[in-house]
């Protein structure tokens, strides 16, 4: 090899050396954030195509204005809290998710079940999530008075408390715009049709959209 050829190869080298050392200091490209929705049937879209779920829309929206956020919904219908407690920690591993929407609690309370374990099983859950990196958000739930007003209003106090006991973000009950209106519900009563699940996308959005901001932040630096 000449020395002048011999030259440019050295420097080629050294300049590739130097921006491979640039990559490792800066970081290599983050991967894509996701955001996972651990639910029961009001996130499983019960009785109407998944397509056509609040979950779906979520993802539909993230897409469509810019954020890098994959979905994965973990929603099961039926799902109780300490269900879903049991099921987290293999779903922490798996995805790693960088947000975790915890909507569970309204197969609790139609059980009547323990409040005191439901509040027990949302601060695990929310615990375990920031444990693997995650911001946890809770929803705030509620059932028919028919259960009594005491424990009816025992329940729906619940979330809150187990939200100011985490400090985490709490979505408001995301049916209400909707639950006196029949038109909005299958024919069993109890879950949304087809055309509620963008009012309960819209309920969700002004808690998420702050912490999907600041996550963008933390990955564009």
């Amino acid at each position: 090899m000449k020395f002048p050829t011999m030259f440019r190869f050295l420097c080629f080298v050294m300049l590739a050396l130097a921006a491979q050392t640039a990559r490792a200091e800066t970081g290599a490209p983050a991967s894509t954030p996701t955001l996972m929705v651990l639910g029961d049937s009001l996130s499983a879209a019960y009785g109407i195509p998944a397509t056509q779920g609040w979950v779906t829309l979520l993802e539909q929206r993230l897409k469509a204005r810019g954020y890098p956020h994959q979905v994965i919904n973990a929603s099961i219908s039926g799902e109780t809290t300490a269900g879903g407690l049991r099921r987290l920690p293999g779903l922490l591993d798996r995805y790693k998710p960088e947000i975790v929407l915890i909507e569970l609690g309204a197969n609790d309370g139609l059980r009547g079940l323990p409040l005191a374990r439901l509040q027990e099983s949302l601060v695990e859950m929310a615990t375990l999530s920031r444990k693997a990196g995650a911001t946890p958000v809770l929803f705030e739930m509620r059932i028919p008075s028919n259960y009594g007003p005491a424990y009816t209003e025992d329940f729906r106090k619940v979330f809150a408390t187990a939200a100011t006991q985490l400090k985490a973000p709490l979505v408001p009950f995301f049916l209400e715009s909707f639950a006196l209106d029949p038109d909005a519900f299958l024919d069993d009563g109890i879950h949304p049709a087809a055309v509620a699940q963008p009012k309960m996308l819209d309920a969700v959005w002004p808690t998420l959209e702050p912490l999907l901001k600041k996550d963008a932040t933390k990955k564009a630096s």
